[in-house]
């Protein structure tokens, strides 16, 4: 009997090379089609692997999903960037590889990342994604995400239309 060990941890700067694969291959997964090519190559471009050993270090929280000891998804977490919604914590982005999704690692992750926000007395959440994300949206609403705020993003001239989904507690 083999058992696979899955692991939830703050990310290290040794983890950077990975999560900016991590990086690059999800955001092309989830944005392709969505985001205007030139702008999407650029930001993940700009997420290097010094970006990421940089973010490593703070302010905000990068964490890591580990399955098998290999990283297959990250998210990262911090306070609240928009004063008008009462939540005070945020997670900025959640990612897993495409391999992994379905399979409840999203919903593990998401959850260790809510616990993660409560133990540093963040009371409430809120996650901002595109409204044509159609995976993230179902997966935001299947967590039990109200989407009570919208917004538009500019991606080189695109404008892109965001929902904010809160938890309360």
């Amino acid at each position: 009997m083999t058992t696979t060990t899955i692991e939830v941890r703050r990310a290290d700067p040794q983890d950077a090379p990975a999560i900016a694969s991590v990086h690059r291959t999800t955001w092309i997964s989830a944005y392709a089609g969505l985001i205007p090519h030139k702008p999407l190559t650029h930001m993940i471009e700009r997420r290097r692997e010094e970006w990421w050993r940089r973010a490593s270090r703070g302010p905000s929280t990068v964490v890591v999903l580990e399955v098998a000891g290999k990283i297959v998804g990250y998210a990262t977490i911090g306070a609240n960037r928009v004063r008008a919604l009462k939540q005070e914590g945020e997670i900025y982005e959640l990612y897993l590889l495409p391999e992994y999704q379905g399979v409840g690692l999203g919903s593990y992750l998401f959850r260790e990342c809510r616990g993660m926000l409560k133990a540093l007395n963040m009371v409430g959440l809120v996650v901002w994604c595109l409204e044509d994300n159609d995976n993230a949206v179902t997966f935001y609403r299947a967590m039990g995400g109200m989407d009570v705020a919208e917004g538009m993003e500019d991606f080189g001239g695109k404008s892109l239309k965001k929902l904010g989904f809160v938890w309360r507690s």
